[in-house]
Formats: structure tokens, C-alpha cells, sequence
């Protein structure tokens, strides 16, 4: 024998169940995306009324998620006074904004003297003369607080009341929460109607979704005969119509993220001008990632779900004579 006979070739493995599985999936998928793009025009009219139906809620909670962030420049944010003991000097003050200012909780910091908070008081409460003949000025110094986004709903506000009582210096802390409590009641009707749209748009993308699967399957009537004849399942049938639903919702939920992005481009502008006469450095946000995903993926699994409800009901109605 030869030292350096060659040794036989391997053979290869066939392929898993797994990668046949993925396999079938992968062409089925495709069949389906193809079978779309030869009717265009319906296909688009389709995916368009599901875009509009999906971007209705969508665009809501992005301008919601916008007037949020606006709360933070106005009165509908929370904001603490604390007034300041009549004995405390400047270097103790100016040590008490550097502590208050290391506390994660708070986002701003504005300090009144007592100078400044009676020429304030002289302009907005009509006593001018009268205070004119006080020998000494009453009113003590205020630090005006405001905490950061995460710390500005009520019960966060408050726990940063009490923290801030503790604080030496401080002969009274207050903090406004009516107004604090009235916008936050505002923001949850608001997020209660985009909930609410949001459910009824769903259930109509499952009844658009589930009526044309339905014409769909009418349309191929004969074809699903013929298969079940030659002894396909109801598995093997209902995989193309389900992969149909996904690429309409997909293609729906791409419309809608178009549309919104669309829309918010169009008010920037607008938007940004009005602010800058506040002088707010405000600009719109758009689409993150995060929500440009639960809109896809929350399009494509409507799609898929109205298609299931709509195979499962039309598909047991036809069996071969």
C-alpha cells in the first residue's frame, strides 16, 4: 500500500430538519412578497388605508412625547419654592445651591435675593407706594426649583418636597401641585384617547387585513382544492396567506413611519419659529428607533393576525368533493 493513498472523500450531511424548516419558510415568504408585487396598484391602495390607520396613533403619541418635553419650559411642570430664613448670609446660600445642585432629582436652580423678590412684589401685587414705607425689607430670599422630567410627576414632586424641608436653611418650602396635578390629568386623558384610537384602529387593520385575505382565498379557490387533493395540509395551505398578512402589515407599518416623519417635517418649521419667540430652544423630535419598531413590528403582527383569524375561519369551509 501506498504511504500516501488518498483517503476517501466525506461525505456531506444532509441537511437538518431545522434548515429545511427555515428553508421552506424563506421561499414561501418570498413567493408570497412576489405574488404582492405583481399586482401593484391594489397592493399599494391596501397597504396605504392600513399606513393611514397605524399613523394616526403613532403620530398622536410622538406629539404627546413632544409636549411633554415643552412642560418642562412652563407652568404645567412642577416647580418648589423654597424661602430662605431672614438670618441666612450669601456664603451659606452660596453653599446650599452647590449641595442642591449635586441631587440627581433636581434640573434647575434659580436664586431671588431679597432685593429681587421685593421689586418683583412691588410690580405684581399694585402695593408699590405702600411698601415704600417699610424701614426694612420683609421678604426673604427664594430659591426657585425645578426638578428634572423623571421628578416632575406629583408623587416624585413630593418626595423631593420633603426632602428639601429638611434642609437647614429653609424656613418654608412649597410646591404648586395643582397645577402640577392638573397637567399630569391632561397628559393621562390624552394617553387614554391615543390607547383608545389606537384599539379601534387595530381592530379595523384586522378587519381590512382578514377581508382581503378572505377575497384572497375565494380567488384560489380551486388551487386550494387541488392541493388538499393531492394531500396538503391545512398547515402547509394557510403558510402562504399568513406570510400575505405580514407583508401587508410590514408594508403598512412603512407607510405609516413615512407619513409620520413626513408630517413632523412639515411642522418643524412652524413649530421651531414659535418656540424661538419664547426663546426656547425647543426642536420636535421625530421617530426614534425604539418606537419605529413597535410600529413595524406592531404593523406586521396585526397583519399576521388578521390573516390567521381569516385563513383559520374560510379555509375549513373548502374540502375536495
Amino acid at each position: 500500500m501506498k504511504a500516501d493513498a488518498q483517503k476517501p472523500a466525506r461525505k456531506s450531511s444532509p441537511p437538518s430538519r431545522t434548515h429545511i424548516w427555515l428553508l421552506r419558510h424563506l421561499q414561501v415568504a418570498l413567493a408570497s412578497l412576489g405574488r404582492l408585487t405583481r399586482s401593484p396598484i391594489g397592493t399599494l391602495m391596501t397597504a396605504t388605508v392600513l399606513g393611514i390607520a397605524v399613523s394616526l396613533p403613532a403620530g398622536m403619541w410622538v406629539m404627546l412625547d413632544n409636549v411633554k418635553q415643552i412642560s418642562g419650559n412652563w407652568d404645567g411642570g412642577a416647580s418648589l419654592s423654597m424661602f430662605l430664613k431672614a438670618e441666612a448670609n450669601e456664603q451659606q446660600i452660596d453653599g446650599l445651591i452647590d449641595k442642591l445642585k449635586l441631587m440627581p432629582e433636581i434640573q434647575q436652580i434659580n436664586y431671588l435675593t431679597r432685593d429681587d423678590a421685593l421689586v418683583e412684589f412691588q410690580q405684581f401685587s399694585g402695593l408699590g407706594q405702600a411698601l415704600e414705607i417699610l424701614q426694612e425689607n420683609p421678604l426673604p430670599a427664594v430659591l426657585i426649583i425645578t426638578p428634572t422630567q423623571q421628578h416632575s410627576t406629583p408623587s416624585q414632586a413630593d418626595l423631593l418636597l420633603k426632602k428639601l424641608k429638611q434642609e437647614p436653611l429653609a424656613d418654608m418650602t412649597q410646591l404648586d401641585m395643582e397645577w402640577v396635578e392638573r397637567f399630569h390629568a391632561i397628559t393621562e386623558i390624552a394617553i387614554r384617547a391615543v390607547m383608545v384610537l389606537a384599539s379601534v384602529l387595530s381592530l379595523a387593520v384586522l378587519l381590512i387585513i382578514g377581508n382581503t385575505i378572505r377575497l384572497e382565498i375565494q380567488n384560489r379557490h380551486d388551487e386550494i382544492e387541488i392541493t388538499k387533493l393531492v394531500g396538503a395540509t391545512n398547515s402547509f395551505i394557510r403558510r402562504p396567506f399568513l406570510y400575505t398578512g405580514f407583508w401587508y402589515g410590514l408594508l403598512g407599518g412603512l407607510i405609516a413611519w413615512f407619513l409620520v416623519t413626513l408630517s413632523l417635517w412639515l411642522l418643524s418649521g412652524p413649530i421651531e419659529k414659535l418656540t424661538g419667540l419664547y426663546q426656547s430652544q425647543f426642536r420636535l423630535d421625530v421617530l426614534d428607533l425604539p418606537t419605529t419598531m413597535v410600529v413595524l413590528l406592531g404593523s406586521a403582527f396585526l397583519g399576521l393576525a388578521g390573516a390567521r383569524i381569516a385563513v383559520g375561519r374560510h379555509l375549513r369551509a373548502i374540502e375536495p368533493e
